[in-house]
């Protein structure tokens, strides 16, 4: 991947994270949906950077997050 495109990437996940965290600090669930989504954007940068906290990280989270919103 260009370095544009993954910078690119990276800050979409970026932005995407803080107004998902945003969301659902403010007491609105549908923030959860943009929480996985910029956890899965974040953990394809990751996977093209092979940088493997980052991929660790991203990868438990958006399990976690799925699994307590579906099982919890």
């Amino acid at each position: 991947m260009k370095r544009q495109m993954l910078e690119i990437l990276k800050w979409t996940a970026t932005a995407v994270l803080i107004v998902g965290f945003g969301l659902m600090s403010a007491g609105n669930a549908d923030g959860w949906y943009l929480q996985i989504t910029g956890g899965v954007l974040w953990l394809i940068a990751a996977m093209f950077m092979k940088d493997k906290p980052l991929i660790a990280t991203n990868g438990v989270m958006t399990v976690v997050g799925l699994l307590g919103r579906f099982f919890g």
